[in-house]
């Protein structure tokens, strides 16, 4: 094909001409990169010059239509408020079997109610592998549409009965520092199995596990529920076999969910497939009794749950509905200062063509999987409603090219499920984002997501009054140090002790970061709050906690909507959740809360800064009044 005509159709199919280098210039993507994207997009370039004019058009996106606004609820028109955030699995019990569960996220509600905070949120939900526990990150999961098993509350289930010897393995469990998936997995998994043979000889109704509500959930999960359950079998019986979790080292008659040879499995291990729908079952059951008593408890907003950018590229999804995923390009992000070669996720996107097609396109029901339990949820990287970033397969970074996603259509979906289900909608969009991005999302009434250390500016650190209306703000996130160990440089050392950044260059972060907690103070005492004496690098860990004090009060005292308070902050966490870049050398995902559920509501400092965020975000009216709050207008200019 001649150049023109590569260019013309790459135009066509939303490939952009040009990515950023590292520099801030705009470099030119290759033809061969083109190429390698309209094969990735499923367009074939011999027969497209051929039949261009029969070839399928996008959809062009409207120029002059209103933006479609997502839900907003009415008391967010007359307050701000605020909430706890928290891996789910991070979370300590007495009760729980070494990976916190829905009952503890139902006791972790409750506190929070107590405490004055409106939401939790949490990390995402979705199916794992369950063949291959330690495979674990939330952001790369097997299955978006679907829930973790492993966050199942066994004991509270009917018909379970306890032993010695479980109890002694549960104990093991508890005390790890780590979440041992495998452990875990393999008790909790075994438990189940157990009750699931009992359940199905019983036939007793429970009122909330009552079989002809499985059956109902069967139903309704239709094809996408079964071949999920089919795949789970799958997984097991291949890992027996030493092929691997992953449908990518399957034999090839296994790699397509509609081969003779599947159907043949399916109809050998029907009841193991029944299992399998059991378990997204109890998980379904759960987590909405979890909603149920987080509204009971009092949190107007409820549960706040995340979205992955993508899924795994040879997990469930991409197995069960292979004509609506990109198969030969991944989701990445192109070259740029901290990270010059670019970065690929290895995630596997929906096709452009596909993601909003029909009225049960796959977007439709990736975002309503989510909000049936959800207040709130956060698009992780929500540029993509805009575009995407891909890396052909056998490519670098370098190599990949920004391709257009229908946002008017996505938008539109998101305002139409968000109404559907009453749950208000963040969007994540930090780094390399176009320009006019956030201000579309704002009067699509999707809140923008701030973190303390990126509000800077030439001046320093922004004031609170600075900060968007239409926004969450918090101080740190699953990928960052607490706040103390920003202070301390922990999250520098860190990149440094990985061989993430060369020594050369953790010498300039390191010089930078002197700056920014000069800034930091300069912005804290801008905004009338005490600063502890001798705050230091060094300063002791009661002095740096009556740091974190204050800079929870300066983004409680911001006009943002919502204010996410970290629960690794409270209990004062030295391990980082995930430390980005790292794979084998760090364990991501599995750090622990050095307190335990129980002893929350005696913590000191969770004490200290859920009373200073009572007082900056009240939520009764008298209170709202003494502290000099105003109604908050959110109407668009």
């Amino acid at each position: 094909m001649k150049s023109a005509g590569l260019d013309k159709l790459a135009r066509r199919y939303g490939i952009s001409p040009t990515r950023p280098s590292p520099d801030g210039r705009e470099v030119a993507i290759s033809a061969d990169t083109k190429r390698k994207i309209l094969s990735a997009l499923g367009v074939e370039l011999a027969a497209a010059t051929q039949r261009e004019t029969n070839a399928p058009r996008r959809a062009q996106e409207p120029a002059d239509k209103a933006i479609p606004k997502s839900f907003l609820p009415d008391f967010l028109f007359r307050t701000r408020v605020w909430g706890i955030s928290l891996q789910l699995y991070e979370l300590r019990s007495a009760r729980n079997w070494g990976i916190g569960d829905f009952e503890d996220l139902s006791d972790m509600a409750g506190l929070a109610a107590k405490l004055g905070a409106d939401f939790v949120g949490l990390n995402p939900l979705h199916a794992p592998f369950l063949a291959d526990p330690d495979r674990c990150s939330p952001y790369e999961p097997s299955n978006r549409q679907h829930l973790n098993p492993l966050y199942i509350a066994v004991d509270r289930l009917p018909g379970f009965v306890g032993n010695a010897e479980l109890e002694r393995q549960l104990k093991g469990l508890r005390q790890a520092d780590l979440v041992d998936y495998v452990g875990v997995a393999r008790v909790k998994l075994g438990a189940l199995r157990d009750l699931w043979r009992a359940w199905l000889q019983s036939g007793a109704v429970d009122e909330t596990y009552n079989p002809g509500d499985f059956e109902s959930f069967v139903a309704r999960g239709g094809d996408s529920l079964r071949r999920h359950a089919l795949f789970e079998c799958l997984s097991f019986s291949m890992v027996e076999r030493g092929a691997g979790a992953g449908w990518h080292g399957w034999p090839g008659d296994f790699q397509r969910f509609d081969s003779a040879a599947v159907a043949e499995f399916e109809h050998g291990h029907a009841d193991e497939v029944r299992f399998h729908m059991w378990l997204q079952w109890l998980a379904h059951r759960q987590l909405l009794l979890a909603k149920d008593r987080a509204r009971k408890a009092g949190l107007r907003i409820g549960l706040y749950l995340d979205l992955a950018v993508g899924e795994a590229v040879d997990g469930s999804a991409t197995w069960g509905e292979p004509d609506v995923y990109i198969s030969k390009a991944t989701i990445g992000s192109p070259p740029d200062p901290f990270a010059v070669g670019g970065q690929d996720w290895h995630l596997a996107g929906y096709l452009p063509s596909a993601i909003a097609a029909g009225d049960g396109s796959p977007y439709r029901r990736m975002v309503s999987a989510a909000m049936r339990y959800a207040g709130a949820i956060r698009i992780d990287h929500a540029p993509a409603l805009r575009r995407l970033f891909l890396v052909p397969l056998g490519s670098k970074p370098d190599g990949g090219a920004y391709v257009r996603y229908p946002q008017h259509r996505l938008l539109q979906i998101l305002a139409e499920t968000s109404a559907e289900h009453r749950c208000l909608v963040i969007g994540e969009a930090l780094g390399m984002i176009p320009v006019d991005l956030p201000d579309e999302l704002a009067a699509a009434q999707i809140l923008s997501y701030r973190i303390l250390s990126y509000e800077q500016d030439e001046k320093g650190f922004k004031p609170p009054d600075a900060y968007p209306i239409f926004g969450l703000t918090c101080i740190s996130t699953h990928d960052h140090q607490t706040l103390v160990g920003w202070w301390r440089s922990a999250d520098i050392q860190d990149r440094r002790d990985h061989g993430i950044v060369p020594p050369d260059l953790t010498a300039k972060h390191l010089e930078h970061r002197r700056r920014e907690r000069r800034n930091l103070k300069a912005a804290l005492r801008a905004a009338g709050l005490e600063m502890p004496a001798r705050l230091s690098a060094r300063a002791s860990r009661e002095t740096l906690r009556e740091l974190t004090v204050s800079a929870y009060r300066f983004i409680a005292r911001t006009p943002s909507l919502l204010v996410a308070v970290r629960l690794a902050d409270l209990t004062d966490e030295k391990r980082p959740t995930n430390i980005p870049g790292t794979s084998v050398s760090y364990p991501n995902w599995k750090p622990k809360l050095s307190v335990s559920l129980e002893g929350l509501a005696s913590n000191p400092l969770l004490d200290r800064i859920t009373a200073a965020m009572r007082e900056e975000r009240p939520r009764n009216c008298a209170e709202r009044e003494r502290s000099g709050s105003r109604r908050i207008s959110i109407r668009q200019g």
